[in-house]
C-alpha cells in the first residue's frame, strides 16, 4: 500500500499511528478530525521551512490527540480539556511501548497547545503542535505555506465554515467545567459563547485573597 502524502508531508502509517487515526475517527466529529490532521500537516510545513528536525510519529500523536478533550467521550472530566488528550495520548502510548520520555514529549505539546509562546521554547514535536493549531485557528504563520499548500491540505482535509464551528466546539467541550479556563484563552472563548458566563479576575482574585497585604 502506497504512502498517503499531502502537500508533499507523508502521514504517519505505522500500525500505532493507525490505531490513532482510528481513535480519533471513532471519538470526534469530522470537524475534529480534519482541524487534527490539518494540525499535523502545518505543524510539519512550518517545520520543514524552519529547518527543525521532529519525529513525524510523535508530532502526529500530538496533533491528533490535541482536541481529544473537546469529543463527548473524553470530555467529561472537570479538569482543562488540554488535559483529557495529553492523559489519553500518553496512555495509548506508553501501553504500546513508546519511551516514556517520548510519550512525555506528546503529553507536553497537548498539554501546552493554547498556551502562547512557550510551546516554541521546547522540543520541535512542542513546538510544532502549537505551530500547527496556531495556523489552523488563528491564522499565525499563514504565509509561511504557499497558497499551493493551503490549497493541497484544504482540499484533503476542508474546513466549511471552520472558524463559527470550532468555537462552538470549544464552548461545548468547556461549558460544564468553566472553572478550568482561568487564565488561558479559554475563558475568552467562554465569554463570548456561554451565555452568563463571567470570567475570574486575577487582579480581584489577589486583592480578595486572606493575605492582609
Amino acid at each position: 500500500m502506497s504512502a498517503t502524502v499531502i502537500a508533499g508531508v507523508e502521514i504517519p502509517e505505522s500500525a500505532l499511528m493507525r490505531e490513532v487515526t482510528d481513535l480519533l475517527e471513532s471519538s470526534a466529529p469530522p470537524l475534529i478530525y480534519h482541524h487534527s490532521r490539518r494540525v499535523f500537516l502545518w505543524g510539519s510545513l512550518r517545520g520543514r521551512k524552519r529547518g527543525l528536525s521532529y519525529d513525524p510519529e510523535l508530532l502526529y500523536a500530538g496533533a491528533l490527540f490535541h482536541d481529544l478533550g473537546l469529543t463527548e467521550r473524553f470530555a467529561s472530566s472537570d479538569q482543562r480539556f488540554e488535559l483529557d488528550g495529553a492523559d489519553e495520548a500518553r496512555r495509548v502510548l506508553l501501553e504500546h511501548g513508546v519511551a516514556p520520555e517520548r510519550a512525555d514529549l506528546v503529553w507536553e505539546a497537548i498539554a501546552l497547545h493554547t498556551t502562547p509562546e512557550i510551546p516554541w521554547r521546547m522540543a520541535p514535536e512542542v513546538a510544532l503542535v502549537t505551530a500547527g493549531v496556531e495556523l489552523d485557528v488563528l491564522g499565525f504563520g499563514y504565509d509561511e505555506v504557499t497558497a499551493q499548500e493551503r490549497a493541497e491540505v484544504t482540499a484533503a482535509h476542508p474546513r466549511p465554515d471552520f472558524k463559527r464551528k470550532i468555537l462552538r466546539a470549544f464552548a461545548n467541550g468547556m461549558a460544564h467545567r468553566p472553572q478550568t479556563t482561568f487564565g488561558t484563552v479559554n475563558a475568552d472563548v467562554l465569554t463570548h459563547c456561554l451565555p452568563g458566563f463571567v470570567r475570574d479576575d486575577f487582579v480581584q482574585i489577589i486583592l480578595a485573597s486572606k493575605w492582609s497585604g
